[in-house]
């Protein structure tokens, strides 16, 4: 469809006048072009205003003012270049303090010295490539991590999954080793990356009395394969956060560790979690100044999209998003479950169970079946 037609289109089922219509095409075709039309997701032949045309069909044309405000004004999307740009300051924000810690105390060296210092210099050297980075899902885009810090980190140290195997792990230390020439280095340091966590759930959760999530995994697949040092250092970094799940991950990392120290015995020193960017605590919807749009979360919704899994959450009504996290938030490679529902939700006929059938705006991938 033509953006002239899909602006036509967006008028009428809003009955704008023109001088209303006139004002929004500016900003939404602005908007659509700039950022929202660069989302993954959308069916072949479709972009953002087609989208946001059907989107705001589903509602009664009373409730279409609500929906739109909510798109025009609390909606969050982080386009390709934005993360982009998290993904390239992993390295200077988060991992090179880190090695110049490391490098003051094993030297003695001064921060402001340590690539003038030669002992520094070569310690930093050794420890940067005894650092393993590991991706907790592809959103990480660990891929572009090692294109933006070409000749500083090898792509023998930048791993796309959790538990790689017993091969990769082979030829992972075998080209550390040769490196270093060292026959029997091991890594100092694992890095974990991931894109987003709006509750920290999917990280660490304790689950029926079990302790359940990326980060058990990992430490349970550390401890089959020889790959790190006896006592390495652990960090875990989520590109994009909410202060929500910042408040979990340190709250139940430390009780994982009080409960599990066996899991945590070849752990030398866990860096608290760290965000590219972590957004402020008013981002959710407020009960308050978005009642219109969160009564639109409940009357249009079909429970059909609730899973075994959305009860990990802590509630099983999606409406407000996986754990009620209540975000306005769109990624350019999917749109978090932690999200309004109305935003990527899609109702599925043979799953249907009403009571309202759901369209998106911006179509999620599920992960999770």
């Amino acid at each position: 469809m033509k953006t002239d037609t899909a602006l036509r289109l967006l008028a009428a089922v809003m009955n704008w006048t023109d001088e209303e219509a006139t004002r929004e095409f500016r900003w939404m075709d602005l908007m659509a072009r700039l950022k929202y039309d660069d989302y993954r997701e959308f069916l072949a032949g479709m972009r953002f205003l087609e989208s946001l045309v059907a989107w705001l069909q589903q509602f009664d044309p009373a409730e279409r003012a609500s929906a739109y405000a909510f798109v025009r004004e609390r909606l969050v999307f982080v386009s390709p270049a934005e993360r982009q740009r998290l993904v390239e300051l992993l390295y200077p924000r988060v991992v090179w303090p880190v090695l110049v810690q490391s490098a003051m105390q094993a030297t003695g060296a001064k921060s402001w010295e340590v690539l003038t210092n030669e002992a520094a210099r070569q310690h930093i050297e050794k420890d940067r490539r005894a650092t393993l980075f590991l991706a907790l899902s592809d959103g990480a885009r660990l891929d572009a991590f090692r294109h933006a810090n070409a000749g500083r980190i090898s792509n023998e140290q930048v791993v796309v999954t959790v538990e790689p195997s017993a091969d990769k792990c082979a030829d992972l230390l075998e080209k550390l080793r040769n490196y270093l020439h060292d026959s029997a280095a091991l890594f100092r340091r694992i890095v974990l990356v991931d894109d987003f966590t709006a509750s920290g759930t999917s990280l660490l959760r304790l689950e029926s009395g079990k302790w359940k999530g990326k980060l058990p995994k990992f430490l349970a697949a550390i401890h089959r394969e020889t790959l790190a040092e006896p006592k390495f250092e652990l960090l875990v970094h989520h590109l994009i956060g909410t202060p929500k799940a910042c408040a979990h991950l340190v709250k139940e990392m430390a009780a994982f560790r009080q409960d599990n120290p066996e899991a945590w015995e070849k752990v030398r020193n866990v860096v608290d979690p760290s965000f590219g960017l972590l957004y402020p605590a008013d981002l959710p919807l407020d009960p308050t100044k978005d009642a219109d749009f969160i009564a639109l979360t409940n009357t249009y919704y079909d429970a059909g999209i609730e899973t075994s899994h959305t009860l990990k959450g802590g509630s099983q009504h999606l409406g407000l998003g996986y754990a009620q996290c209540a975000l306005p938030l769109v990624l350019d490679h999917n749109t978090p479950n932690n999200s309004v529902a109305l935003l990527w939700a899609e109702t599925e006929d043979s799953k249907f169970k009403g009571p309202k059938h759901m369209r998106p705006l911006f179509r999620r991938r599920q992960r999770h079946s």
